[in-house]
């Protein structure tokens, strides 16, 4: 039972989340099945890094131990979801003669490939989280996706290779290692949930993944089937509730419900005369205030700004790809900031493209707490770990993980395996 257990852990600036899934095996071979889902609230983290490492830990522990209670069988290996504004992509390209005498193309010529890809100039404090190679030339043939077993003399990658800050990555680890668990491999957020947002007919026309989390937002850009780009931004939906408490002045708490409750972004749809009563959340929250009516226009207008401001920010970095309302599939929105009313209409008018909330498609599931869009990173590690499990062996499963990572892993493990008596 253990063995065919995979956790997606997904540590978030307000809440961690684990989702448990399980390979069964049926007559018509194995599927994933997921088994349990729960969250516990984050602490000692700030922007997706880490800022105290006891009380990351306590947290992650908290998180683990509702899992274990759920599904009743002990979690030691999970699947975790890297986020900061530091990562940073850049595209990098290897060639190799290929090898063999009859110039067929062999997995060691390909891992070669990658390897010549990854020869950049890292800086001293980044280390490399991901490799992933969007194509392959043969002699002059261009765009492959796999030439594997294909006849050649000269075999070239183009490969993305995303960098994380050395520093967050070993914080993190040690924060996991310290809740006893182990870590099957760090995988950055949006990769991860694309893989149980975005189908792959959608990846191949062109599609982007924009996971709006409190305190920031990121984004993977895809194309024929492959990833083009990702980058983290330094905004999230708590900046929204703090326009809203500045804006209203009243307290955080009160902003954060009033944002949730009557919070629209778009302010075209009411006109000056149109108020709410605030009173009822007021005296929930403990807050006495004179002015217990609020415009709706006013409130909306400040939502609206701040979420202006992080669409163009997103189409800044389209803009770089030279994907600018060029995707055909359109944005799938999640995270806990996709849930404010009219954000889809916003993002449609800003980005000039289809939008939608991102849902779960890819994977059944009787857990309906998993399809909320505040799961869906955590599910994709479950479903991105599966994956690779599978095709442990394949050049696949090779340049999805990161080689940095699992070096900075044994240190730290080594290290602990130390203290512990």
């Amino acid at each position: 039972m253990r063995d065919n257990i995979i956790a997606g852990l997904d540590i978030g600036s307000t809440a961690i989340r684990l989702v448990v899934g399980q390979r069964i095996s049926n007559e018509s071979g194995e599927r994933l099945q997921i088994i349990g889902a729960v969250e516990a609230p984050a602490q000692g983290i700030n922007k997706g890094v880490v800022n105290s490492i006891e009380d990351a830990t306590s947290s992650i522990s908290a998180c683990l131990e509702k899992a274990e209670r759920l599904i009743g069988v002990p979690i030691s290996k999970v699947w975790v979801s890297i986020n900061g504004p530091s990562i940073k992509c850049e595209k990098s390209r290897g060639v190799v003669a290929v090898s063999r005498s009859d110039s067929e193309i062999t997995e060691d010529d390909i891992e070669r490939a990658i390897e010549a890809a990854q020869a950049l100039s890292v800086p001293p404090n980044y280390e490399i989280l991901h490799v992933i190679p969007a194509k392959f030339t043969v002699d002059n043939q261009e765009d492959i996706k796999d030439p594997l077993g294909m006849t050649g003399i000269r075999l070239e990658v183009e490969a993305l290779i995303i960098q994380g800050l050395s520093s967050q990555v070993k914080n993190l680890t040690k924060a996991i290692y310290r809740a006893r668990l182990d870590i099957e491999d760090l995988v950055l957020s949006p990769l991860a949930a694309a893989e149980a947002v975005i189908s792959p007919k959608q990846k191949e026309l062109g599609a982007a993944l924009i996971n709006i989390g409190s305190s920031t937002t990121s984004l993977a850009v895809f194309e024929e089937g492959e990833l083009l780009h990702t980058a983290v931004l330094p905004l999230g939906s708590e900046h929204i509730t703090a326009d809203v408490a500045i804006g209203l002045r009243c307290p955080i708490n009160l902003a954060e419900r009033i944002k949730i409750e009557h919070g629209s972004a778009s302010s075209n749809r009411f006109n000056k005369k149109d108020e709410i009563d605030i009173s009822d959340l007021a005296n929930e929250e403990d807050v006495s205030d004179e002015n217990m009516t609020v415009s709706r226009k006013y409130l909306s207008e400040i939502i609206e700004a701040r979420v202006e401001e992080i669409f163009e920010k997103v189409d800044n970095e389209f803009k770089k790809i030279d994907r600018s309302g060029m995707l055909p599939a359109g944005v799938f929105l999640i995270g806990g900031g996709a849930r404010l009313a009219d954000l889809v209409e916003l993002a449609k008018d800003k980005l000039r493209l289809p939008a939608a909330i991102g849902a779960n498609k890819n994977i059944m599931t009787t857990i309906d707490k998993v399809n909320d869009v505040n799961f869906l990173t955590a599910l994709g590690l479950v479903v991105w770990g599966d994956q690779l499990t599978r095709r442990k062996g394949g050049f696949g499963a090779r340049w999805m993980g990161g080689a940095a990572v699992d070096k900075t892993a044994d240190k730290i493990k080594k290290w602990f395996s130390s203290l512990i008596p």
